[in-house]
């Protein structure tokens, strides 16, 4: 055997440097699949080079992956036989017992564990540079390689798997919400806030976030005009629905602005408020607010009548309350939690019982369920099945509540005193 003629030196040497390349074919191999796909995409539109080069070569993994454990297997076989022939030469026939041992020692150290580690912690480092190595070598080594991946492919199809197909870069929507999780300190609280939020509008219906049914402000055409004037003028809304006695009989939703004209000629009269009303706009309860925001946009619309199965009218819903989902409560008051939600003294807040149930937990950074009831005052009769008096107190998913103003069929307002400091908004 010609290594048997080789000098120890040199022997030494190239075992030295088959255990480098060793190293190499490792590093190279995890740095490649540990490589953030997404920043890649982001260099490689950058026009970065060495970006260019591992994208190119990630395009075929079953290429990349044969061609390095080709040589890596290589490296490797030629290194046991050379530190056998240096283990004889010391040692005799013993010294083969003792070459396996030593060297599967060393390979595990120095060609795996290490250069394998490094290439998890800094996989950018060290795959840019080795692309500039393994391209040419997968060019040179292409014919082995398309032997070697078609005998696999084979084995794969006779046990039944397609390497066709699949795609490890599609995010579902619980992975990308993990990933915008895992960007804290990336991006500031506020916008992380908001990226969830937007995740979340699939999940949330209009009937979850609508203006109810006995809490929607219009204006009543059978009422005085003086009336009527009165609460144009008052009034902190700009569109308001029309109707007759009661919502049931709605007509139309007016812009307040369409109003500026008549009030400035004189010209206000029941007739002309009809008149310069929009036709209504329904939305059905069940809908995503993902959908309704769309729909908002294609139909041109800010504002719906929330209606059931059957028809009839439950709530109202704008553009700004979907809005509000993804951005937060609009105030004029930017330490205000919510308007339905008063500060007293401390860690002491007033809630008006008509608060949605995720505008509550929103503001006090609760986690109160959202699937039944929708409101404070729904989940407290549901918690207790009764209509309870002033003065009551319980303990609501481990918030003490102390019940303050009751009607004859709904809980008015609630106090709550809170343990903790709420943390800044």
């Amino acid at each position: 055997m010609f290594l048997n003629d080789l000098p120890l030196s040199l022997l030494f040497t190239v075992l030295v440097g088959l255990l480098l390349l060793s190293g190499f074919f490792s590093a190279s191999e995890t740095s490649m699949m540990a490589i953030n796909r997404y920043r890649l995409r982001y260099l490689v539109s950058q026009k970065h080079k060495g970006a260019q080069r591992v994208s190119k070569l990630l395009e075929r993994p079953d290429h990349l992956i044969s061609v390095l454990l080709l040589g890596n297997n290589f490296v490797n076989t030629f290194a046991s036989a050379i530190a056998t022939v240096i283990a004889i030469g010391f040692l005799g026939e013993a010294g083969i017992a003792v070459a396996a041992t030593s060297l599967t020692i060393v390979l595990l150290i120095f060609g795996e564990v290490t250069p394998k580690t490094l290439a998890a912690l800094y996989p950018e480092k060290i795959a840019f540079p080795a692309a500039v190595i393994i391209k040419p070598l997968l060019t040179l080594l292409y014919p082995l390689v398309w032997i070697i991946n078609g005998i696999g492919n084979l084995l794969l199809r006779l046990l039944g798997v397609s390497n066709h197909g699949h795609s490890g870069e599609r995010l579902s929507q619980e992975e990308l919400r993990s990933l915008v999780h895992e960007a804290e300190g990336m991006i500031s609280k506020r916008h992380q806030q908001m990226l969830l939020s937007i995740l979340d509008l699939e999940k949330v219906t209009v009937e979850d976030i609508m203006i109810p049914r006995h809490e929607i402000v219009g204006i009543d055409l059978n009422a005085p005009l003086d009336m009527i004037t009165e609460q144009l003028a008052s009034c902190q809304h700009t569109r308001l629905p029309l109707y007759r006695e009661s919502v049931d009989n709605v007509v139309g939703i007016v812009h307040l602005r369409k109003l500026l004209r008549l009030f400035k000629q004189s010209e206000l009269t029941k007739e002309s408020l009809e008149q310069a009303a929009r036709d209504l706009y329904f939305v059905p309860e069940g809908t995503p607010l993902n959908t309704q925001l769309l729909n908002f946009q294609r139909h041109k619309r800010r504002i719906g009548l929330v209606v059931n199965e059957y028809g009839d009218i439950q709530g109202l819903v704008t553009l700004e309350d979907i809005l509000e989902e993804i951005v937060g409560e609009f105030t004029t008051n930017p330490d205000a939690l919510s308007p339905d939600i008063h500060h007293q003294e401390e860690n002491t807040f007033l809630v008006d019982a008509s608060i949605t149930v995720r505008e509550l937990n929103r503001a006090m950074q609760w986690n109160l369920p959202t699937k039944g009831a929708k409101t404070l005052n729904g989940l407290i009769l549901n918690h207790l099945e009764v209509i309870p008096e002033a003065g009551t107190s319980l303990l609501l998913e481990g918030h003490p509540l102390e019940i303050v103003q009751v009607t004859s069929n709904a809980v008015k307002m609630v106090r709550i005193k809170l343990n903790r400091q709420l943390a800044s908004h």
